[in-house]
Formats: structure tokens, sequence, C-alpha cells
């Protein structure tokens, strides 16, 4: 594998950044170099989230080679991380960043075989119905994917029995009324308002009847990763916007201690 997603240990910093990223639960994702992950990420740690998503929608269970969708990818490194982890074919999907930006990158990490960068958008798929063994969507289905009309449109791309994973950024119970929780009204913004609770996804997924729901859970302590990651980001991000977003998002999760904000998995099978 190239070196530019391996661990460099080039200097003291990478190895303290190494260190105080480095978590057990996430064997997988140790593995990537912190400085490659830093500079390609676009909000929570989307390596964590998706190996955390990876059991329940049985990625290790797919046959080499099988087709893959990564709906809103960002800079592709969930798509690196599937072709490389699990041996699958990733169409990796977004709809602001260039292909052209992501296929440099795929090809710099070495799977330029086996991820191609689509420019779509969520709603306008150019794919045929049945082509995929899996979707896989990280820290983004939430900005397309509470319409009630959406997820049937979506699974049709499933094969019969395919599943879809989500990870999404959640409230742990349903925030009741127009105004959110007094300890985060600075920080609030109006798009927080699509982060749902679990039972709110599972209900949203299951009424649509498109897909049997198989997993609808809240992350343990997934606050905790999301702190130590916007910190992170906040020192060591290239991109000034990121730092600045960075540390306005850990000022929040630092406020909230886990009391509302968190992570959701959810995954169906086609029916």
């Amino acid at each position: 594998m190239p070196d530019d997603i391996t661990p460099s240990m080039t200097g003291p910093s990478n190895e303290d950044l190494t260190r105080r990223l480095t978590q057990a639960r996430y064997p997988r994702s140790n593995s990537y170099d912190v400085r490659w992950v830093i500079e390609n990420q676009m909000g929570p740690n989307a390596l964590w989230l998706l190996e955390w998503l990876a059991p329940a929608l049985g990625l290790d269970t797919l046959r080499p080679c099988a087709r893959v969708l990564d709906l809103g990818c960002g800079r592709a490194m969930t798509s690196v991380f599937l072709a490389r982890e699990y041996d699958v074919q990733v169409t990796a999907a977004d709809l602001w960043v260039k292909p052209d930006e992501n296929a440099k990158r795929i090809a710099e990490a070495g799977f330029a075989d086996r991820v191609l960068p689509v420019h779509t958008e969520a709603h306008d798929l150019p794919f045929a119905e049945g082509g995929f063994d899996a979707i896989v969507s990280v820290d983004a289905y939430q900005y397309f994917g509470t319409d009630d009309l959406y997820l049937p449109t979506l699974t049709r791309l499933l094969k019969p029995g395919g599943r879809i994973g989500i990870v999404v950024p959640a409230v742990r119970e349903e925030i009741e009324g127009v105004e959110p929780p007094a300890h985060l009204q600075q920080w609030w913004q109006p798009d927080f308002w699509c982060f749902h609770s679990a039972d709110w996804w599972r209900r949203h997924w299951t009424r649509g009847g498109a897909v049997e729901v198989e997993t609808a859970d809240w992350q343990p302590d997934g606050w905790k990763d999301w702190l130590l990651w916007s910190d992170v980001i906040a020192e060591e991000s290239p991109e000034e916007f990121h730092r600045t977003m960075a540390r306005d998002v850990g000022e929040m999760v630092r406020a909230d201690q886990g009391r509302s904000l968190g992570f959701v998995r959810l995954v169906g099978r086609r029916k």
C-alpha cells in the first residue's frame, strides 16, 4: 500500500498524533496515516464511524469485488477504506467534491482500479436498478434521507437482499418543541434539526416498507470520539475553515457531555 495512507513516524508530532488517535476499538483505522486522515476529513472521523458500522452491515461477508455505493463520500477516504479493507469495488459518489480531485486522491492511495469517483446528487443517481450489493453512507444521509419518499427510491439500486448502512450525527432522544436544548442554543444551527434518535430512524425506515431494519442503535460514548477528533482538527487541520468549524463543534460537544449528541447506526436489508 502507498506510503501516504500508511502510518508515518517522520517526526515527533506524527508520533504524538498517532498515539493520541490510536484506539483499540478501531484496529483497521489505526493503520492509516493520521496526517492523511486529517487532511481529507470533512467532519467527524469517518473511518472510525465506518469501522463501527461495518460489523452490523456485514461487510466481511461480501464476496470479493462486490459492488458498493459510497453515497456522500466526500474526499473518498471511506471509499479507499472499503476497497482496502473489504476487497470490494466502490462507486464513490459525491456532489461537493469533484471527481477529478477524488480520482487523484484514490490513485495516490493505490486503488484507481477499485474505486470509481462519480459526481452526482443524491436524488439523481445515474445507476441501474439492482446494481449494488451494498450501499454505505457516513455522515451524509441525514442531509437528504429524512424525506419519507427517499429510501424506496434509493434501495431500488440494491440487489434483493442487499443491505444499506448509514451512520449519522444524532440526538439521544427526540427534541420536543421548536427550541434546542438550552445548553446547546449558542451553537445550534438550523441544519442540526436533521439530527434524530435511533428510534426515529427505525420508525422512518420501517414505515416506508422498502427494507427490513436489522440495526438501529446509539453509539456508546460516541460523543467522546467526536470531541477528541474535533480537538485534533481544531489544532491540526491545514484548512482554516475546518479548524474554525471543529472548534465550534468541539465547544458544543464538550458542553453537552453526551446528554443529547452522538451518533446512530442504521442497517436495513432490501426486501
